[in-house]
């Protein structure tokens, strides 16, 4: 119980805190309300075009319409551009992957080399080459 209490508080302390955020702003916007028009005006003109702009933008060529040479030609840059580096990335993991594994091989190695060791200074009898048919049997 005590967790929906403590959600439904600090849900309706954000409700609060953003109402006053909110009517702040309004008021700082509220003294400069001149200045303000004037640059809403321009950054709508800015951000908008002209109607005939638009139309003319979007019918400069339709679905059928061949693509021009330029059009092409950047497509084939942006597909070859991104074939270079799917390859260079796959190349680096590859290379990352080799270098592990023979990392791991060379480790492997090691130990083996010297678990092999220890069992022949453990099983050394005192004679050269340490073979089993050297060994004395009395």
């Amino acid at each position: 119980m005590t967790g929906r209490q403590f959600l439904l508080l600090s849900c309706l302390s954000a409700m609060v805190l953003l109402c006053m955020l909110r009517e702040g702003t309004g008021a700082t916007v509220g003294s400069r309300q001149p200045a303000g028009e004037e640059t809403q005006e321009d950054s709508t003109q800015k951000i908008f075009m002209q109607e005939s702009d638009a139309s003319n933008f979007l019918k400069r060529r339709s679905r059928r319409s061949p693509k021009s040479r330029d059009e092409v030609n950047a497509e084939n840059r942006q597909k070859l551009r991104a074939d270079e580096l799917r390859r260079d990335y796959y190349e680096e993991q590859r290379n990352e992957f080799e270098n592990f594994v023979e990392e791991q091989k060379d480790e492997q190695e090691e130990r083996n080399r010297e678990a092999v060791e220890q069992w022949r200074q453990w099983h050394y009898d005192g004679l050269y080459p340490s073979y089993l048919y050297n060994r004395h049997h009395i």
